[in-house]
């Protein structure tokens, strides 16, 4: 499966996974400069934020067999990964990201419009008005608290237990909530 702007995720995963080097070579000349701007987002830091890219490909060449298209689009895979990295740097480094609310709307436009499948294309996302509006507007049809476990799920990249224990529900509840949050923000957003 292809994105809009025809370069196929998938298909370059499975030569990852083959030990295409050339494979790798395309991702990173396709993504590369996208996903230093998202990890730039997270850490405020160019040369951490580099290494994290660097990383992050090592990790994909590595783990592309790991890929499976039933959970999700590629692009959406090598995003979470990268993203993933980048939030584990943050710990690391315990730098506390001040975040203002456009910042955070901006982030949870890409990231839960990418999880809930209604994108491939997470850059061209953060430049539409229309979409972060309408993400916007269903995310305050969502319960507060339900809205808060999908921010700080995609947002701020908690992890369902810790969401549990920082808000003090069951990991079941929030799981739930999380879950049913995302089907209720896709249901909107078409």
């Amino acid at each position: 499966m292809s994105s809009s702007t025809g370069f196929d995720y998938e298909s370059v995963l499975q030569h990852c996974a083959q030990g295409d080097r050339r494979a790798l070579t395309q991702l990173y000349e396709q993504e590369a400069s996208r996903l230093l701007t998202v990890v730039m987002r997270i850490l405020k830091n160019r040369p951490l934020s580099e290494d994290v890219v660097h990383d992050a490909f090592i990790k994909i060449w590595k783990n592309a067999r790991a890929y499976h298209p039933e959970l999700g689009s590629a692009r959406g895979w090598v995003y979470t990964l990268t993203r993933n990295l980048a939030l584990n740097a943050l710990k690391h480094t315990n730098r506390q990201v001040l975040a203002e609310p456009d910042f955070l709307l901006d982030l949870c436009d890409n990231q839960v419009l990418a999880a809930a499948g209604q994108t491939d294309d997470i850059t061209e996302l953060s430049e539409d008005h229309l979409a972060q509006a309408s993400l916007q507007t269903c995310l305050e049809y969502l319960e507060p608290e339900r809205k808060l476990c999908v921010l700080h799920a995609y947002v701020d990249g908690y992890t369902q237990d810790e969401i549990a224990k920082l808000i003090d529900k069951p990991l079941g509840t929030v799981k739930s909530w999380i879950k049913r949050s995302l089907n209720a923000l896709k249901e909107c957003l078409q």
